[in-house]
């Protein structure tokens, strides 16, 4: 197991930012730890990164306690938090050369390690350039790369592609993707985007609390489970007959047009008792549901 989280609690006072959290996270998993601000996504991954002592519970990576072995897990864990913390009057490889340093990488091992990371990460065309000096996508690049220049088993990323492009997203997704096939990687966002484009599975987080653990097929199984039907009817249509359909959750009315939400396809159902009431359907639409709209039902 790359990540084992079981019971967390975290208190600031009286506030429970953590409320018995457990989730896990196998080797080559590309895990999206989704929630609204303030609902302990920062606070769970700086616990496991080991910035941030938990209150209560347990919380190991690659077998490692937290506690216990806070240095050796911090050897299997690249982290990337988001606010990137960036020496700005440096060079690119002179940064990334004290990184190297700091995490005991020396001489021509740190060398070697400094020049994969840029050509891993695409900072390449703008090596020779100060961190002042960069885009806010070329500084997420030379963070990435500093996290990875160990060559940890697994990446923590804290909502990476806040505040980019949107060219610079698809390139620093590209760029987790890549990273993904041979690290097992958390990323906390709320962009729901990013999780159907990258993500083997999801864990949403809300108000401290764990309120949906995933994969990708299963929540698209949960958006089934609601369907909502935009209509137009031309006739004397009232809630109670909308009510009366079976598996008609909900039937609200703007003058002609009707929102009906139901827990399971009603449209065959509604074109009867169109028939049999007389009434005209001038239109009629199947909305979608998106994985932001499980979101939303979670989170709320």
């Amino acid at each position: 197991m790359s990540i084992e989280v079981i019971g967390l609690n975290k208190l600031y006072g009286s506030q429970k930012a953590l409320d018995n959290v457990s989730f896990s996270v196998q080797p080559g998993e590309i895990l999206g730890f989704l929630g609204p601000n303030g609902a302990g996504k920062s606070t769970t991954m700086k616990i496991l990164t080991g910035y941030l002592p938990q209150t209560s519970g347990i919380a190991k990576v690659c077998g490692h306690d937290v506690n216990a072995n806070s240095l050796e897990v911090r050897k299997h864990i690249g982290y990337l938090p988001e606010l990137n913390p960036l020496y700005a009057d440096m060079y690119i490889k002179e940064y990334l050369l004290f990184t190297a340093g700091m995490m005991g990488i020396k001489g021509a091992q740190a060398n070697t390690a400094v020049e994969q990371m840029i050509l891993k990460t695409g900072i390449s065309p703008e090596r020779k350039k100060k961190i002042a000096q960069l885009s806010k996508g070329y500084k997420q690049r030379v963070g990435l790369a500093a996290a990875l220049l160990h060559d940890p088993d697994v990446l923590i990323l804290d909502e990476p592609t806040t505040g980019l492009d949107p060219n610079q997203v698809v390139e620093i997704r590209n760029l987790i993707k890549e990273i993904g096939k041979n690290k097992t990687v958390i990323f906390s966002t709320h962009i729901m985007q990013e999780v159907e484009a990258l993500c083997n599975r999801v864990v949403i987080i809300n108000k401290g609390k764990i309120v949906a653990d995933n994969d990708i097929a299963g929540l698209q199984q949960m958006m089934r489970k609601q369907f909502v039907l935009q209509l137009e009817i031309k006739g004397d249509c009232t809630n109670a007959d909308l009510l009366g359909i079976s598996g008609v959750i909900s039937a609200k009315a703007d003058g002609a047009f009707w929102t009906i939400k139901s827990s399971q396809d009603v449209r065959e159902a509604l074109a009867i008792m169109s028939q049999s009431k007389q009434w005209i359907i001038l239109s009629m639409q199947l909305e979608e549901q998106s994985l932001e709209d499980v979101f939303q039902t979670l989170t709320k």
